[in-house]
């Protein structure tokens, strides 16, 4: 098997295994080991027995193995076993041995025959066994019993996928021979995980238990359902032997005496058993090991360079001296102050590419949100009229007026100034949401230290609140302004004079403006029927008169043109099987928006893309949906309102003198918004943080008690350290054996050469009648027992010319082409040569 670092490789990963189990890193390591795998009462338990020469195992009804048994044999001169979680402890007596599995099952999976991933580390020396590591899996039972789940199959199912789905796992398939071969569990799963069948060792338990006149000869021969790795028969013990307590000595040798007096296995007595299987074992297991030594080498060396600079923060940290309290609490505090500051103003360091947070966001708020909130407040064009009507009606009285009266439009703006309250203050709400949000995310380098973290996320959100409710009534202070004095003296606005004017200049500007395009992006069209291609993703650009797409951002193919009178949006519900965004566009006039589609549903990926193309619709005069009910008592009654053409033309003045007015205000408040929150929110924020959040936690307690760190962050100091010396030790351990064998030739795991095109031939058995009019017409079977003709595989593939010898030294285990079918077979005393 090699020198005697090849040797040592079976207890490396045993020791590597101990190591890293107990510090909850095995699973991240992905460790070389074989997986035994196998229906309920198939025989696994039994094998693993005969391995050992020792009852140890629990014996019972339903799921004896309950959780993961991780059986490490070693070679020793004299007999004990160890269990990882009774460190120092020995145990000479196997029936204790039993005893602490059942006693270490049932504390963590209870008495009801549940079942639990935590595996169970148990370590024997013998002078009776060969290096070996084995994890003994739960049986794969189909009924629940007694008091066990109904979803047992599925939990078992889950549990050992989880081990043998690794690369780095060999899969040991036991199957006894009194069922269907085709209906194995064991071989079903491990096809699952392993197609190629590189990883899978077949194991024939209960041969002496099949039905008179049957044997299991096809399938030993790797003829029925072949492996690339062979299968071994074995013979365990019966439930009668077990009761009556008959020696395994006694047992390996009532199976040698099977094979060989058995007419159908005689022939390839040497290559079954339980000592051939456990050699085969050995010999896999290590070969599978030095095979996966270099991706585990380097899994080891990147796991310990990203520990290395964390462990070297934890050497000599004391965690209880008072100077290194204060010193780091001025560091958090001080660090916190920077992050903060860095998220707000924006930095090249540790950039977010995921999504909008902190400065970048409430400038989104600002420059988006806030514009869309407002020009959601702009009522209908139809409700404008009839209120400017009835405002000019209710001025003049039972008078009939001749002049348009002031006092209409003063009170129309007054309205509209007065419904820019609510934006304004859904504004300061969202931008005081995004300073907690930060203020949160800064919190999290704080998380080894909870009490300081909590102390500071409450500090500082108080003074947020604080500050809210100064800044609300800041910004409600600039409506009440705005609301004391119209003046209509301002330079931009246009007049009683030429308010007539305005509605023919505002439709040449109208029409000049149809190719100003507003904005450019990609979006997806949703409700395109799969008939038709399903939901496709274009290029869209949206102009003052039109929204166009086409086929990609160069703009050449116009997939099409919709104009934009009569559109109007509204919100779509996200759809449960979608991780997209939806609004859609329709028609007032419930037309065919888009073909034969009434509306047109348009995905983005996030709601902020959402909102951000509805605010650029409203600028193009696409408004949101109102309320059914009320849109349509609105309509109802615009409909039945009629106007003397002396009243419209007060009504389209005072409607021009609104307009600009409020276009003053709202450029005005625009302005002013962002600049108030900032003066009275965020500035002020972060003055506080840098100069009075370090005073308000000295005053808010011992700081001593702040700077205690949590319980996870001991383990996790604990875990780093000794995690990173464990790297480093295997790491050593693995140097020393990859450089004392890598001139050693090993032969390759397998033999493929059962996957040639002969490969369909083999699954027919030879004794069949077909097989033997073949042969009767002129080709003569070869004598029972001698090797395969050239290009088919031996009983076992990579073992059928390998002395059976223990002392036979390694060699590639190919079968040459130039030996003829009729070869009698080696002796099996007979040595091989080198």
């Amino acid at each position: 098997m090699g020198n005697r670092g090849m040797e040592d490789l079976i207890p490396l990963v045993n020791k590597l295994q101990d190591a890293f189990s107990s510090i909850g890193q095995a699973c991240n390591l992905d460790l070389p080991q074989i997986a035994v795998v196998g229906g309920q009462s198939a025989g696994k338990s039994s094998v693993l027995e005969n391995f050992v020469g020792r009852d140890f195992l629990p014996r019972g009804s339903g799921i004896v193995t309950r959780r993961p048994l991780v059986l490490q044999l070693i070679s020793a001169n004299a007999e004990w076993a160890e269990f990882l979680h009774c460190k120092g402890k020995k145990f000479t007596d196997f029936d204790e041995v039993r005893q602490e599995i059942e006693a270490e099952t049932d504390r963590v999976t209870g008495g009801n025959k549940g079942i639990s991933a935590v595996p169970i580390n148990l370590r024997v020396y013998s002078p009776h066994v060969l290096n070996l590591t084995l994890i003994d899996l739960p049986g794969i039972t189909k009924v629940p019993v007694g008091d066990q789940p109904v979803d047992i199959e599925s939990q078992i199912k889950e549990m050992i996928m989880q081990f043998i789905t690794r690369e780095s796992c060999l899969i040991l398939a036991v199957t006894p021979a009194n069922t269907d071969l085709a209906n194995s569990d064991a071989l079903k799963l491990s096809k699952d995980v392993d197609p190629q069948g590189t990883r899978t060792i077949g194991v024939i338990t209960k041969l002496d238990l099949m039905d008179e006149g049957t044997d299991a000869r096809d399938v030993l021969e790797n003829k029925l359902l072949p492996l690339r790795r062979g299968y071994i028969g074995v013979v365990n013990r019966s439930q009668k032997d077990i009761d009556g307590k008959k020696d395994i000595k006694a047992a390996m040798d009532a199976e040698r005496k099977f094979f060989l007096s058995h007419a159908s296995y005689r022939h390839m007595a040497e290559k079954m058993g339980t000592p051939r299987l456990q050699r085969v074992l050995n010999e896999q297991l290590t070969n599978h090991i030095r095979d996966t030594l270099p991706a585990f080498r380097s899994k080891l060396q990147s796991q310990l360079l990203a520990l290395d600079k964390e462990a070297e923060e934890y050497r000599g940290y004391r965690p209880d001296d008072p100077s290194r309290k204060t010193k780091q609490l001025l560091q958090m505090v001080q660090q916190f102050s920077v992050d903060f500051d860095k998220r707000i103003e924006g930095s090249g360091d540790q950039v977010d590419t995921v999504e909008l947070s902190g400065g970048a966001k409430i400038n989104r708020i600002f420059h988006e949100r806030f514009p869309f909130e407002l020009v959601k407040m702009e009522c209908d064009e139809k409700e404008m009229r009839r209120e400017i009507s009835y405002a000019i009606k209710n001025i003049h009285g039972i008078r009939t007026g001749l002049f348009t009266p002031d006092m209409a439009f003063e009170a129309i703006v007054k309205k509209q100034v007065i419904k820019l309250k609510e934006p304004c203050v859904k504004c300061v709400d969202m931008v005081i949401q995004e300073l907690i949000n930060t203020v949160r995310q800064c919190s999290n380098k704080l998380e080894c230290f909870p009490r300081l973290r909590e102390e500071t996320e409450r500090i500082v959100t108080s003074h947020i609140r604080d500050r809210e409710s100064r800044a609300k009534d800041q910004v409600l202070l600039l409506i009440d302004i705005q609301l004391s004095y119209i003046n209509t003296n301002h330079e931009d606005f246009i007049g009683f004079a030429n308010a007539q004017q305005r509605s023919s200049q505002a439709n040449k500007s109208q029409s000049s403006a149809g190719n100003q395009v507003i904005r450019k992006g990609w979006l997806t069209i949703n409700n395109i029927s799969i008939m038709k291609g399903g939901a496709k993703e274009y290029w869209f650009v949206l102009t003052a008169e039109s929204l166009s797409w086409f086929k990609d951002d160069e703009e050449k193919e116009k997939k099409y043109m919709l104009p934009l009178d009569n559109l109007k949006v509204r919100d779509v519900e996200k759809s449960f099987m979608s991780s997209k965004h939806i609004f859609c566009i329709f028609n007032t006039e419930s037309r065919n928006v888009y073909k034969d589609n009434r509306t047109l549903e348009l995905a983005c990926d996030s709601q902020d893309d959402v909102e951000s193309w509805k605010s650029s619709l409203l600028r193009a005069g696409v408004y949101p949906e109102r309320a059914i009910t009320v849109e349509s008592e609105t309509t109802t009654t615009a409909d039945n309102f009629s106007m003397d053409p002396q009243l419209e033309r007060k009504v389209e003045t005072i409607r021009n003198l609104v307009d600009s007015y409020m276009a003053i205000v709202n450029k005005c408040i625009r302005d002013l918004m962002p600049k108030a929150i900032m003066h009275l929110m965020i500035g002020n924020v972060k003055d506080f943080i840098n100069a009075e959040l370090l005073a308000q936690l000295y005053s808010a307690g011992d700081q001593n008690a702040l700077m205690d760190e949590s319980q996870e962050q001991a383990q996790r100091r604990d875990e780093v350290l000794r995690t990173h010396q464990a790297l480093k030790e295997a790491l050593a351990i693995i140097g020393d054996i990859s450089t004392s064998t890598i001139t050693v030739p090993v032969p390759p795991p397998v033999d493929t050469s059962w996957m040639g095109d002969q490969s369909g031939a083999r699954r027919s058995p030879p004794s069949s009648p077909t097989a033997s009019r073949r042969m009767s017409s002129g080709q003569r079977p070869a004598p029972r027992g001698a090797p395969p003709p050239p290009n088919r595989p031996g009983p076992l593939g990579p073992f059928n010319n390998t002395a059976d010898s223990p002392q036979a030294p390694s060699r590639p285990n190919r079968a040459p082409p130039s030996i003829p079918s009729r070869r009698p077979p080696p002796s099996p005393t007979r040595q091989a040569p080198p």
